[in-house]
């Protein structure tokens, strides 16, 4: 069996939660550990700033002038990714989101040929200049169709949001932060002229996201990689094929030569490197295995119990709330309280006096960024300060003295 701190200790090295990355940009922090899951929370930020420090006007920034961007990528869910990936994130979402609103549309009598007629209503209107939905509402009038009380309980209400899930699949329009930052779900579309266009077959886009996947992980088993993907175990398998994984000895994890050669004469580093993380991180989200970044006596503890699977005793898997790593073990949850400005936190395993004072190191800094940066920590869209308080109750009861 593999070391198993070095091995969680690489995979934060891959991460970038070592401190390699702190003159990276914004682009390069995410070239380098993958896209940064967007649901109107702040992991993108917390991404960043875990990494490289970088503030939010700074990654703002780098949205408005399309270094980096939210896009509908893996799975078809939307992340935050570098310009380098922009003509291959549509392709490998493939739309999914879209195409099962549209089945769904197709049972109140909606049929694919007028979504395109009205995409292209759309593209018409926003040629004049950026709309918000209900702004392009009004300009499309009666050309956008009510799916009235049956598809309102489907989720799928007008035929407007099928319309602006096609375009935003094509690559023909995209969607910008009405004031700018992630950490929202207001959006306002603009046309996307000179879009990127990936020229490979989506074979090829489904191989490139398995290269990039083993670049971003370094270790990882093909479940993992299938997950994250979406694709189904046919297509995943494909992927690989021509990527030359093999199995790290006597795990279902598997690494390209070069990085098990790496990873043979790499050891953890003997002094604590902290960091503060979002739920949806991308070093917990790229596996979705918290068994593997967490000793196996902390697995108990309370603050995980809401991160198990659905059977008693099942395996974590997402973090239950924003994570604190040591060297890629989890070793405490954290949580932003608005009300009192500051970062509370409880350890879910007995600190070193060394991983304390580094934890307090990294809980003061992050402390900072968000009441100086971001205002909240939103976790998600759904997230508030009323629906965190049993989290921020939760901490506190099991909190250091």
């Amino acid at each position: 069996m593999p070391d198993v701190a070095a091995l969680r200790a690489y995979w934060s090295h891959r991460q970038g939660l070592d401190g390699s990355l702190a003159s990276a940009t914004s682009a390069d922090v995410l070239d380098r550990v993958g896209w940064a899951r967007s649901v109107g929370g702040t992991t993108p930020y917390l991404t960043l700033f875990s990494r490289a420090g970088i503030r939010r006007e700074q990654a703002d920034a780098d949205v408005a002038a399309l270094r980096i961007h939210e896009l509908p990528s893996a799975r078809d869910c939307t992340y935050v990714l570098p310009a380098t990936d922009f003509a291959l994130a549509p392709v490998v979402g493939g739309g999914v989101s879209s195409t099962s609103e549209l089945r769904v549309a197709e049972k109140q009598g909606v049929t694919r040929a007028e979504i395109d007629a009205l995409a292209d209503e759309v593209v018409g209107v926003l040629s004049d200049g950026d709309a918000d939905p209900a702004g392009l509402r009004k300009s499309l009038g009666d050309k956008v169709r009510s799916l009235g009380d049956e598809g309102k309980k489907k989720g799928v209400t007008t035929t407007l949001p099928l319309a602006l899930g096609v375009l935003q699949a094509q690559s023909r329009i995209r969607r910008v932060p009405i004031d700018g930052r992630l950490d929202q779900q207001r959006f306002r579309y603009t046309v996307w002229r000179s879009s990127p266009t990936f020229y490979g077959t989506p074979q090829e886009a489904r191989a490139e996201l398995a290269r990039k996947y083993w670049g971003w992980i370094g270790l990882a088993s093909l479940a993992h990689f299938q997950w994250f993907s979406g694709f189904t175990k046919t297509n995943a398998t494909k992927a690989v094929a021509d990527l030359g994984l093999e199995p790290l000895t006597d795990t279902t994890l598997l690494a390209t030569p070069a990085t098990l050669a790496e990873f043979a004469d790499f050891a953890a580093p003997p002094e604590p490197q902290v960091s503060l993380i979002g739920w949806l991180d991308s070093l917990v989200l790229l596996r979705r295995d918290l068994d593997s970044l967490t000793v196996e006596r902390d697995r108990a503890h309370p603050l995980l119990e809401p991160a198990r699977g659905s059977s008693a005793g099942g395996s974590l898997t997402d973090l239950p709330n924003q994570g604190i790593v040591d060297r890629g073990r989890l070793i405490g949850l954290w949580d932003y309280d608005p009300a009192t400005e500051e970062v509370v936190w409880a350890p879910i395993t007995k600190l070193t006096a060394a991983q304390r004072k580094a934890t307090l190191v990294a809980v003061g800094e992050t402390a900072a960024y968000i009441r100086d940066d971001l205002g909240d920590n939103r976790g998600m869209s759904l997230d508030s300060p009323a629906g965190r308080a049993p989290r921020l109750a939760a901490l506190r009861q099991h909190a250091m003295p």
